[in-house]
């Protein structure tokens, strides 16, 4: 299945009421069954991070998340029927929310990106260039919404650390020099320490290459814990979800082209180290 939905204002922020509402019920729920967040986390098998940011109200909760919830919390199926009502999570373009849910519990998460820095490698000062020239223009709430939401999703590389991350980044992201030559050198450094995690595959696709199997566009590809795949392609205005297992072996294939054609870890870090000297 390929699923598309084309984005209508998808990035203006939503009312997030109906989130910390069901977040106040999972916590009042946790404490009279009286579990601390932790030990709540090991019977849904989610970090306890993430299980205070859904009683907070600030992420969405997954499918596989209610689903454990509601299990471990009395079965009555109360939970499972009031996610249904809830409002998408605000800050994330409208064809990107399911994706982000899928993502918030992949165990492989691979990304190859050829127009801007992925959202999870961000620094505030890009994300915020990145904001303050996006076409309609934002309000400045809209700015701040959007980044809690993309500082939210980066939680997921420290806060997760048995996923395994892998980054495919054409050479040019950081050449543009996109806010500058300081936004640009933080940007490098912050790339550089989240390649130092164990759980992170760092890689930089060189300028100077004949072809290579990414020329179609960025895609992202993600493994749920149940071992199913799914991918991802973004557009100026919408995006793609695909679970189509031919589609999704042609996109594998293609990633897995692309890893041996981009260079490796230690030269990718000195390419972005060279990079740096040179701003």
């Amino acid at each position: 299945m390929v699923d598309s939905t084309a984005g209508t204002g998808g990035g203006e922020p939503e009312s997030s009421d109906s989130l910390r509402t069901f977040g106040a019920v999972i916590q009042g729920l946790r404490e009279h069954a009286g579990l601390s967040r932790e030990e709540f986390g090991d019977l849904v098998r989610f970090s306890k991070h993430t299980v205070a940011s859904v009683e907070l109200g600030r992420r969405m909760p997954d499918v596989t998340f209610v689903e454990r919830a509601d299990e471990a919390l009395g079965n009555t199926g109360a939970l499972r029927k009031a996610a249904g009502k809830l409002a998408r999570q605000p800050g994330l373009a409208a064809w990107f929310r399911h994706w982000a849910q899928l993502e918030s519990a992949a165990i492989t998460l691979y990304t190859y990106e050829c127009r801007l820095v992925p959202g999870l490698l961000q620094t505030e000062a890009y994300a915020r260039t990145l904001f303050t020239n996006q076409l309609p223009p934002l309000d400045d709430e809209q700015i701040e919404t959007q980044w809690a939401a993309r500082a939210e999703r980066q939680r997921l590389l420290r806060e997760r650390p048995n996923t395994a991350f892998g980054f495919i980044l054409e050479e040019h992201l950081f050449l543009r020099r996109t806010g500058g030559v300081e936004v640009t050198r933080e940007l490098i450094d912050h790339v550089l320490q989240i390649a130092e995690l164990r759980n992170v595959e760092m890689q930089i696709m060189p300028v100077v290459r004949e072809t290579h199997a990414g020329l179609d566009g960025p895609m992202r590809l993600l493994e749920t814990p149940e071992n199913t795949w799914f991918a991802y392609c973004e557009g100026q205005r919408g995006g793609l979800l695909v679970s189509d297992s031919k589609e999704l072996s042609i996109l594998q294939r293609r990633y897995a082209r692309m890893r041996a054609q981009a260079l490796g870890f230690e030269d990718s870090v000195r390419l972005l180290e060279r990079m740096r000297g040179a701003l």
